[in-house]
C-alpha cells in the first residue's frame, strides 16, 4: 500500500508541513509513503487540443503533446493506493497549479471514456488502456488559508476527484493558518487525515467519508446554484433538488432519480459523454458549411492578437 503526498505550497511552508503530517499518520497506519512538492516539477496548462482523448479512443493511450514534467506525476499519482494533497488558498480558491493539473487530467482520465475505450479495444482487438487508470484509489485533502473567509475549495478539490471517480476520504478546510505549526489541534487532525487516508485504502471497496458532512448528502458539497424556478442544483455533483428549512438549518432533498445523473457516477458520465458526442457531431457538420467559413474568416480577418517582443 502506497501513499503520495502532494504539496501546491512554497517549500518547506505549512502545506508542505501538514502533507508531511499526513504522511507520517499514514506510514504509522503501515503505508509506504512518497512526497512531491508541485514547484520543483515543469507543468504547462493545458490548450484544450484533446489529442490526449482522441489518442485514447483510437490508440487506448493517453498522449499529451506537451513535454514537461506531467507524464512523470501521472506516473507517480498511477503507482499510489492513496492521495494526500496539500494546497493553498488563494482568493477563496485553489491555486493555479492545482487548477492546472485538474485541466491536464482532461477527458482522457475521465473513468467514463477510459472505460469506452476498453470496451472500444476489446472489440477491436486494439491496445486497451493503462488498467491503472480505472484502479479504485482513495484520496484527501487540505487546503490551508490564512483568514476565516468562507472559500470554495472544497468544491474546487472535489472537482479533481471526480474525473477519475477517486473516493474522497477527507476534505478540510484548515482556517486562520498562517501560523499553524503553533495550533497543535491542526497537525493533530492532519495526522489523523493521514492515519484515514492509509486505513480506506486496505479496503477502498468499502471506504467511506470521514469529513464533516456536508449539506449535500452525495457528495457533501456545501456550494449550490438557485435557479429563478426555486430549484437548487449542487455546484459538485450536479444533483438537482430543494433546498428545505429544517430548525435552525436546512436540508437538501431531491429525488433518488437524480443519482443516476450525478456527475460522480458512472452512469452520470455515461449521459455526459453522449451530449458531448452530439455536440461534436454537429459542431463538425456545421464546420463543413460555407457559414461557418464565412464566420470564422470574418474573426480571424478582424484583428490579430498581439505578443510580447522575441530575442
Amino acid at each position: 500500500m502506497k501513499i503520495l503526498g502532494i504539496s501546491a505550497g512554497t517549500r518547506n511552508g505549512s502545506n508542505d508541513a501538514m502533507c508531511k503530517e499526513a504522511l507520517m499518520g499514514a506510514q504509522e497506519a503501515g503505508a509506504e509513503i512518497e512526497f512531491i512538492n508541485l514547484s520543483d516539477l515543469h507543468i504547462e496548462h493545458c490548450t484544450g487540443c484533446v489529442a490526449c482523448v482522441n489518442a485514447l479512443f483510437s490508440k487506448g493511450k493517453k498522449m499529451c503533446v506537451l513535454k514537461d514534467d506531467f507524464g512523470w506525476l501521472q506516473e507517480k499519482m498511477l503507482d499510489a493506493d492513496g492521495i494526500v494533497f496539500a494546497v493553498p488558498i488563494f482568493e477563496k480558491g485553489t491555486p493555479g497549479i492545482f487548477h492546472t493539473i485538474m485541466d491536464r487530467f482532461g477527458p482522457s482520465a475521465d473513468c467514463g471514456n477510459l472505460t469506452v475505450a476498453t470496451q472500444i479495444a476489446a472489440q477491436t482487438g486494439g491496445t486497451p488502456p493503462d488498467p491503472r487508470w480505472l484502479k479504485d484509489k482513495v484520496v484527501s485533502y487540505m487546503s490551508i488559508g490564512g483568514s476565516d473567509w468562507m472559500t470554495r475549495t472544497q468544491c474546487d478539490c472535489g472537482i479533481q476527484a471526480m474525473t477519475p471517480l477517486w473516493k474522497v476520504i477527507d476534505n478540510e478546510v484548515f482556517s486562520w493558518s498562517l501560523g499553524i505549526l503553533e495550533d497543535d489541534e491542526k497537525p493533530a487532525r492532519a495526522h489523523q487525515i493521514g492515519v484515514n487516508l492509509a486505513n480506506a485504502a486496505k479496503d477502498i471497496a468499502n471506504a467511506q467519508y470521514q469529513g464533516e458532512p456536508g449539506l449535500c448528502p452525495h457528495c457533501h458539497s456545501r456550494e449550490f446554484y438557485f435557479y429563478p424556478d426555486n430549484t437548487v442544483e449542487c455546484c459538485l455533483c450536479g444533483i438537482r433538488g430543494k433546498m428545505v428549512v429544517d430548525g435552525d438549518g436546512y436540508r437538501f432533498e431531491f429525488a433518488p432519480e437524480q443519482l443516476q445523473h450525478a456527475h460522480d457516477t458512472m452512469p452520470g458520465k455515461f449521459i455526459h459523454a453522449d451530449d458531448i458526442n452530439r455536440n461534436n457531431g454537429h459542431a463538425n457538420e456545421f464546420r463543413k458549411t460555407d457559414t461557418f467559413k464565412q464566420k470564422q474568416k470574418k474573426y480571424v480577418e478582424f484583428i490579430q492578437g498581439s505578443k510580447p517582443p522575441r530575442a
